[in-house]
């Protein structure tokens, strides 16, 4: 007697939990590789310049999504996410400036 039905469920939540992560890794390797280039960026123009490149599909070599958009949100949390991992950090004195 089998009362608890099957759970299929919990391979759409994995594979959703997965395309998140991808999104947040892409996202947080184009902040790098923006950075990376202009050493120091104001916060506005870097999520401009993250959102820009999403919408073009210039996400870097290997990276193919047939639908990825992001928002500033994502690049904002993704943002956040680096400053306290220590990959970026804000300028003192303007703290809307980021470095690499």
């Amino acid at each position: 007697l089998r009362l608890l039905p099957q759970q299929r469920y919990l391979r759409t939540e994995r594979a959703e939990v997965s395309a998140l992560e991808r999104k947040r890794n892409v996202l947080c390797c184009l902040i790098t590789r923006i950075l990376k280039v202009e050493k120091q960026l104001h916060m506005d123009s870097l999520v401009f310049r993250v959102i820009d490149a999403c919408q073009k599909g210039q996400l870097g070599p290997g990276v193919q999504f047939l639908s990825f958009c992001c928002h500033s949100v994502d690049v904002l949390s993704c943002i956040l996410h680096l400053l306290n991992q220590g990959y970026l950090r804000r300028q003192e004195g303007r703290p809307h400036v980021l470095e690499y």
